[in-house]
């Protein structure tokens, strides 16, 4: 049934990159060499100058949680085993944000500002999915 697998990442020739780096444990962003602006996701150009290219950079994995919300009732039976689970936008330290799940903490021990660090959960196809883990 096909609410019982959870959904692979779409990989299009733009987020390639980022899959790639996410399966070999690497969290990639974007910097442009024109005007400096940090941007994730990856894109052709910048969205700041719309200079072409931005180069692709690895981060330290290292951010804070902007918000978060605690996910009670299962999208699909595929994430029934997982509920409660958080969801959290974090701000890394390079200047970019991102939406993963938050691993390891109790729901009621989240709060924004809290630093946490990227941590990648093995895919059945061979890739790899950043979530993020709470830091000291």
């Amino acid at each position: 049934m096909a609410g019982d697998t959870k959904p692979l990442p779409r990989v299009t020739a733009d987020s390639r990159p980022y899959w790639e780096g996410c399966a070999a444990g690497e969290l990639r962003y974007q910097r442009c060499a024109a005007c400096g602006h940090v941007q994730f996701p990856l894109r052709p150009f910048c969205t700041r100058c719309r200079a072409s290219g931005p180069a692709v950079e690895r981060s330290a994995g290292r951010g804070t949680v902007h918000s978060h919300t605690v996910v009670f009732r299962a999208p699909t039976p595929a994430f029934k085993g997982d509920v409660p689970y958080i969801i959290a936008l974090v701000d890394f330290d390079e200047g970019f944000r991102l939406m993963a799940n938050l691993r390891d903490c109790p729901p009621e021990s989240v709060a924004i500002g809290q630093r946490v660090g990227v941590v990648f959960e093995p895919l059945a196809d061979g890739g790899a999915l950043p979530q993020v883990r709470p830091q000291e």
